[in-house]
């Protein structure tokens, strides 16, 4: 696949520009031509959901989604309830935010057994569905690479993604796939095939080779290994022609002109995705 994506489906995680807060964000985003804002919570601390997602409609953009939900496995029973209550306030703010999904980081924990763990996701999603009927919200579950089993995530692959959304057998539940994540997979092309309609979300970023951070080094789109147009034309086969949100964890970049980092996120939009 070498033609790039309508600029209309350029979305930008606010987490990539970490530094400038949620207004600023904003303007830069618009003021470069983006059409659509992931929100990471910790950015609305000053606005508030609603207010938040009235300023991102005002500046003519759309609210893709909500970051991050989650975090759901503990061998501590009470920890697990304060999970699930986080979760379902998250929920609550992505409604009142205009936010079609809350994405999930579902948690693992080295005292708990991978599959325990999974276990554990599983009933806490299944707790949630009455709340994403009743709010209209729904969840994206996002597995995570394997670097990150022991703390982040028990779900590292498409497939334990694909496995989970079809036990749960709900519409409100889906998988958001991200080429970060995921492009090592040798099954990823059957799997991103078998999710069909259950993508909710895909995002961009690249791996750097070498990185000197498992978390905070990703690269823009051009800079690393990633067959992100690749991935892209598995994504649309599968029907997916949403928003592309680039998620860039990068102290590098941070530590930079972030207005000039989204121009040059649209140039590499334009060339590497």
């Amino acid at each position: 696949m070498n033609d790039s994506p309508s600029v209309d489906r350029l979305c930008i995680h606010t987490i990539t520009t970490k530094p400038l807060a949620l207004e600023e964000a904003i303007d830069t985003y618009a003021a470069a031509g983006v059409r659509g804002v992931t929100v990471w919570a910790d950015a609305m601390a000053q606005l508030g959901p609603q207010a938040a997602g009235d300023r991102i409609r005002g500046a003519g953009m759309q609210v893709v989604s909500l970051c991050r939900g989650g975090f759901f496995v503990s061998d501590d029973k009470t920890r697990r309830m304060e999970a699930v209550k986080a979760t379902r306030a998250m929920m609550e703010d992505a409604a009142q935010l205009g936010a079609p999904h809350v994405v999930l980081v579902c948690g693992a924990d080295p005292a708990v057994p991978l599959d325990v763990a999974r276990g554990q996701i599983r009933d806490a999603i299944e707790t949630l569905l009455p709340d994403a009927e009743r709010l209209g919200v729904r969840l994206a579950v996002e597995p995570l690479h394997p670097m990150y089993a022991d703390t982040r995530s028990a779900i590292v692959t498409l497939g334990q993604a694909n496995d989970l959304v079809e036990a749960l057998a709900h519409d409100s539940v889906g998988v958001a796939i991200d080429v970060y994540h995921l492009w090592w997979d040798d099954a990823l092309q059957n799997e991103i095939a078998r999710c069909g309609e259950r993508i909710m979300a895909f995002h961009v970023s690249d791996w750097k080779s070498p990185t000197t951070d498992l978390l905070n080094d990703r690269g823009l789109m051009g800079e690393g290994c990633i067959p992100i147009r690749r991935i892209r034309g598995w994504v649309e086969s599968a029907g997916f022609l949403g928003p592309i949100e680039v998620e860039i964890f990068s102290i590098a970049r941070w530590a930079g002109d972030q207005r000039e980092f989204v121009r040059d996120i649209v140039d590499a939009y334009g060339a590497h995705v």
